[in-house]
């Protein structure tokens, strides 16, 4: 495990990827193996399954399974690029988070018709109690 933490982040990403797309690849090719199933072992699938149904042909299903590594070794690399801007980014994620949540899950502010003057008041709250304590520690 410690080969694997030494590698560089877009490697790691890479390889995990890759991984993921190999097992699901194994899975999905394991229909080759048999050529009739009891009726007991149907039904016992149909029962894990849960109802999800599998249409997709097996070329189809590799190649939809073929983006991940694409788009993890992307991803890790965005990450990697835009190390100084992520607090700004998840500072902005987070208040759009408190955005959603007071206006959409707490109707007592939004009762009197006040929806906009509710919300900016919820928000300068909490942005004045986080200023005061990373201030007074």
């Amino acid at each position: 495990m410690s080969f694997f933490a030494d590698l560089n982040p877009i490697l790691q990403a890479l390889l995990a990827t890759c991984f993921t797309w190999f097992v699901t690849a194994l899975g999905a090719a394991a229909v080759f193996f048999f050529r009739s199933v009891k009726q007991e072992a149907l039904d016992a699938m149909l029962g894990f399954a849960a109802g999800v149904m599998i249409a997709a042909s097996f070329w189809y299903g590799q190649l939809s399974g073929a983006v991940e590594p694409v788009a993890g070794v992307l991803g890790a690399t965005a990450v990697i690029l835009i190390r100084p801007l992520l607090p700004y980014a998840l500072a902005f994620a987070a208040g759009a988070m408190i955005f959603v949540v007071v206006e959409d899950l707490i109707p007592e502010s939004q009762a009197s018709g006040n929806r906009d003057i509710a919300t900016m008041g919820t928000m300068l709250g909490f942005a004045v109690m986080m200023t005061l304590d990373v201030a007074l520690g």
